[in-house]
């Protein structure tokens, strides 16, 4: 029953991790998902370039109005520039992220300067040089699934894709206005990325024109000096750049059979990232034209050093104001949008592409997760802690497991879903667990609470083992308590009558021990053993024994008042209910006691039977409350005078040889009147005189204590003897029989 209430209760914990299979799916994790990737990268850190790439920046010196000035600029400057580079600087390609649109023109621009450099800018590329133009969508309109117009920025291949004839080509380069120089089809590459961000770009997109690819593939296709219509082509979820011959010189894997993840390989501000302003190229290559001999030859150096040969240049704004910034994941503060087409670059010429499980694959590494981390987190018993932390340590492998596999395999796998559901479904059913083990305790509370005393079930809960037999040793103090002449109760009352009495006064003696500190060992007809000290540790259990045999003699005196105001309900004898007390203090072992099938938890040893003997005995010496003497040294080295104690002399109880010192309980100080403290203290002078063989004097001493002790035959309810009574008698016939010489006082008793 219990495997199946925990296979259930797992079961029914299932809908977590697929919950969070649904997130994951959804999206909605995206932002979070996005941090863990930033994470890797950062983890990981930078990566060796396997190609050379210069970026040329249009930054805030070039915009300055005392250098070339503020956007839009003729494309004199472009042409100046990437002429340069590709004929004297021998890079390999050139790509311009800027779109250059005549859109927003100011009627204050100086047109025949505009179409001036169209003109210059348009004759270069004619010659079709290894130089990119940048194109962008501007937007396209369809009816999506439910009939409502919608719009996108790029065509992304999906179910609810347009037919072609609805996408319209991107914007392009216009050299149109006053020239008839087209470029060739070739010559420009999207600069798009997918939502926005900078993490993922389309290599390709299609449209009723002809299919674009991205700035990269075109820069590559120019770099490895592929064909122009044949060189790039895209089969199923693969980019491939083939050579003329057909050999493919690079297979890109593509997500969604169309998007690439892109592997940054380093922050923006890095030293794999050499950087130039276009200011500088610039005038550099206005000196190549120039008739100072000098101002070439420097020029030349310049275009001629090895940072140029053969690389890859990337001309891009880089000033704020341009606003064609983004964060990376290398880089959180937004930084040159540029980069992309860099790291697109790398990631395609050095082949460390991203690699992701299928959606399948992730579902299964979530429920798998989950279910080991979640078993492990549940198990019980003495092996629950090494369990936790197995499960803590394979979450923690887990999480190290991604970081490893980025930075080594360029695998991603997923992290926060994984993690997010072992932990929630772990903590669900670790506070699932935790509600079950307080039912269950309360449940063995419950069953056993009426049997054992609270401490002992608290105990048995608490450890998780179950009881055992076996014992050890400790000093308590055993307590044993008992209704006068209760034998007499079942000859006049029924026995409905008898229970009800019986329950009563042993729930108020119970509640009295218990709230004591006391464990309660068994009831034994009417009579009550406890034990003050064990299981729960008690340094003052003496004290605490003491004070609850008073209390409990206090309650039975108002019960008394109880039972006689009950009127016709209960008989005489009850009325008159008297109960003797007796304590002892000492080592005792204690433990569970019996068979291996049915033990109690109990108290065995010398110590008990003499505490039973100071209960027995208590008759015998007129008290209602006896002690051992080691009881009255341990209770007042912690409750001081509190508790007020007679010498009631030297006995040997049946079944010792050794004497033992006995004392009487006279009562709590607060309750002991000034005509007791008066009888105690001729009582001890009695004591004193008895002992010193002066039979006279002492007897003298009993008969006046005995006037004045709290509990007087015939005056009292069910008192039958005193202290002062009982020794009157003992002095009486010991003065007829003196002892011998010997004698040291100690009564040798017959009875238990």
């Amino acid at each position: 029953m219990k495997r199946f209430q925990s296979t259930a209760r797992f079961l029914l914990l299932l809908p977590i991790p697929a919950f969070w299979c649904f997130l994951y799916h959804s999206e909605v994790l995206e932002r979070a998902q996005d941090w863990a990737m930033d994470m890797r990268f950062q983890v990981r850190g930078e990566l060796p370039s396997p190609i050379k790439i210069v970026y040329v920046d249009i930054d805030s010196i070039t915009l300055d109005p005392n250098e070339i000035g503020g956007w839009p600029w003729s494309r004199h400057y472009l042409a100046t520039v990437t002429k340069a580079l590709v004929e004297h600087g021998g890079v390999g390609a050139v790509g311009v992220d800027v779109v250059l649109s005549d859109a927003g023109l100011s009627e204050s621009i100086d047109m025949q300067k505009l179409i001036d450099g169209n003109r210059e800018f348009g004759r270069y590329l004619h010659t079709e040089p290894p130089v990119l133009l940048a194109a962008a969508f501007t937007g396209h309109q369809f009816r999506d699934v439910n009939g409502e117009l919608a719009q996108r920025f790029l065509p992304i291949l999906a179910d609810d894709l347009p037919p072609l004839e609805e996408i319209h080509a991107p914007e392009l380069p216009n050299f149109m206005v006053g020239s008839s120089f087209p470029y060739h089809p070739g010559g420009v590459g999207l600069i798009d990325t997918y939502g926005g961000d900078t993490r993922i770009v389309p290599l390709y997109a299609p449209t009723n024109v002809r299919t674009y690819y991205h700035l990269a593939v075109e820069m590559l296709r120019r770099y490895w000096d592929l064909d122009l219509e044949n060189g790039v082509r895209v089969e199923g979820d693969f980019l491939q750049f083939v050579e003329r011959d057909g050999t493919v010189v690079s297979r890109v894997p593509m997500r969604d059979g169309q998007l690439l993840e892109i592997n940054w390989f380093s922050p923006w501000l890095s030293e794999q990232n050499p950087r130039i302003s276009f200011k500088d190229v610039y005038i550099y290559a206005l000196n190549l034209e120039s008739e100072d001999p000098e101002a070439v030859r420097i020029a030349e150096e310049f275009f001629a050093q090895d940072g140029f040969q053969n690389a890859i240049v990337l001309i891009g704004p880089v000033d704020p104001l341009l606003q064609d910034i983004a964060p990376t994941p290398f880089d959180k503060s937004p930084v040159p949008k540029v980069g992309v087409h860099g790291n697109v670059l790398k990631t395609i010429v050095s082949g460390n592409y991203l690699k992701r499980l299928g959606d399948w694959q992730i579902y299964g590494l979530i429920f798998g997760l989950t279910i080991i981390v979640t078993l492990l987190a549940v198990v019980s018993g003495m092996r629950s802690l090494l369990s936790r932390l197995a499960g803590v340590v394979i979450l923690g492998a887990y999480v190290y497991l991604t970081f490893y596999w980025f930075s080594n395999l360029n695998w991603v796998l997923p992290l926060i879903a994984p993690v997010g559901s072992s932990l929630s479904t772990t903590l669900v059913a670790v506070a699932w667990q935790v509600v079950e083990e307080q039912r269950a305790k309360g449940r063995i509370k419950g069953m056993f609470g009426t049997y054992l005393a609270p401490s002992v079930v608290e105990s048995m809960v608490e450890s998780g083992r179950d009881p055992e037999l076996g014992g050890h040793d400790a000093e308590i103090t055993p307590y044993f308590s008992d209704i006068q002449s209760f034998s007499a109760f079942s000859e006049v009352l029924t026995s409905q009558q008898l229970g009800e009495l019986l329950n009563e006064y042993l729930t108020v003696c119970t509640d009295i021990v218990q709230g004591e500190g006391g464990t309660l060992d068994k009831y034994i007809g009417d009579a009550v053993v406890a034990m003050f000290g064990a299981p729960v540790d008690l340094a003052d259990h003496a004290y605490k024994a003491c004070l609850a045999s008073q209390k409990v003699q206090f309650a039975l005196g108002e019960l008394r008042q109880k039972w006689t105001q009950e009127g016709d309900k209960w008989p005489s004898l009850v009325h008159a209910m008297r109960t003797r007390i007796g304590l002892n203090t000492g080592l005792c072992m204690i433990g569970n006691m019996g068979s291996r099938n049915r033990f109690n938890y109990t108290m065995m040893g010398d110590n008990v039977n003499l505490a039973a003997r100071m209960e027995s005995g208590a008759k015998s010496w007129g008290s209602f409350s006896m002690v051992a003497e080691s009881t009255r040294l341990a209770c007042e080295k912690f409750g001081g005078d509190h508790i007020v104690f007679r010498p009631l002399g030297r006995i040997v109880v049946k079944g010792r040889s050794k004497p033992v010192p006995i004392h009487d309980i006279v009562g709590l100080k607060e309750h002991v009147t000034q005509q007791t403290r008066e009888c105690v203290g001729l009582f001890e002078e009695g004591m004193q005189l008895y002992y010193a063989r002066n039979w006279a004097e002492a007897l003298k001493r009993f008969e006046r204590s005995a006037q004045l002790e709290p509990h007087i035959p015939g005056r009292d309810l069910g008192v039958s003897s005193n202290p002062s009574l009982v020794y009157q008698r003992i002095v009486s016939a010991t003065e007829k029989s003196p002892p011998p010489d010997d004698w040291d006082g100690t009564y040798v008793m017959t009875e238990k």
